[in-house]
């Protein structure tokens, strides 16, 4: 069988070579794995909608890693909205804004890829609404929670990005409605003090991981900016799940 430090070497190079041909730049970090842990790679590609000039490469990777491992997987997960295998061992977190255009691209490349790993993988939704230059991203973001709260997320999720150039009051009640929503719920809850609570529980998450845009991703404790072309993610999640399931 080939070696597990050969094989990291033959992915590392189908990954660069596909950075450099989409113009994308690749920090790696290949290390001995301990049980349990993965491989502590570190991807910087372009980012969308930044708010700050991120930290260097290696210190950003570090606070991910750092912020990942202080908390246990059901802190993380919280109440979220998820898809996929509660029980897999993949965790792929999506920090996103649903005014944010790149982040209605990353949804569609997010369903094909999870729906291809859906017993393997466990997807997390977190709301990031970049609220001083989204208007919508707030109210879209509670509205969406509010769906959530009857069972409707992704439904409701996709109505959004596919209808993002109509975000606003009327879109929202079109939805629950188009849905069967119990409307007087649905209004209750988007404005609630819960709905709050919960998306400023995952902006408080982005901060402690200092994501700089949308959309931003993580899967397990590797940080993937929202820039990385979809081949990317089938390289990284069979690099890992390869790990796992040579470790047992």
């Amino acid at each position: 069988m080939m070696g597990v430090a050969i094989a990291q070497e033959l992915i590392m190079d189908r990954i660069w070579g596909r950075l450099q041909g989409s113009k994308l730049v690749l920090w790696g970090i290949i290390a001995a794995l301990g049980v349990g842990m993965l491989v502590p790679l570190l991807l910087l590609v372009p980012r969308r909608n930044q708010a700050t000039a991120p930290a260097s490469p290696e210190e950003h990777q570090a606070v991910v890693t750092q912020v990942i491992g202080s908390m246990n997987r059901a802190s993380l997960i919280g109440t979220s909205a998820t898809k996929g295998n509660p029980n897999a061992p993949i965790v792929l977190f999506k920090f996103s804004d649903f005014q944010c255009s790149y982040c209605a691209v990353a949804a569609g490349h997010m369903r094909d890829f999870v729906g291809n790993h859906e017993a393997d993988i466990l997807y997390v939704y977190k709301h990031f609404p970049l609220t001083q230059i989204h208007p919508e991203a707030m109210p879209s973001a509670k509205a969406a929670w509010a769906a959530q709260q009857q069972g409707q997320f992704w439904l409701y999720h996709d109505g959004l990005f596919v209808n993002q150039n109509r975000l606003g009051e009327d879109l929202y009640v079109e939805l629950a409605e188009a849905m069967q929503l119990d409307m007087e719920q649905f209004n209750r809850d988007r404005t609630s003090a819960e709905a709050e609570a919960a998306i400023q529980q995952d902006l408080e998450l982005a901060q402690q991981l200092q994501l700089q845009g949308t959309p931003s991703f993580i899967m397990n404790d590797l940080l993937i900016p929202g820039g990385a072309p979809p081949q990317l993610f089938e390289e990284i999640f069979n690099q890992i799940n390869g790990l796992i399931q040579d470790r047992g």
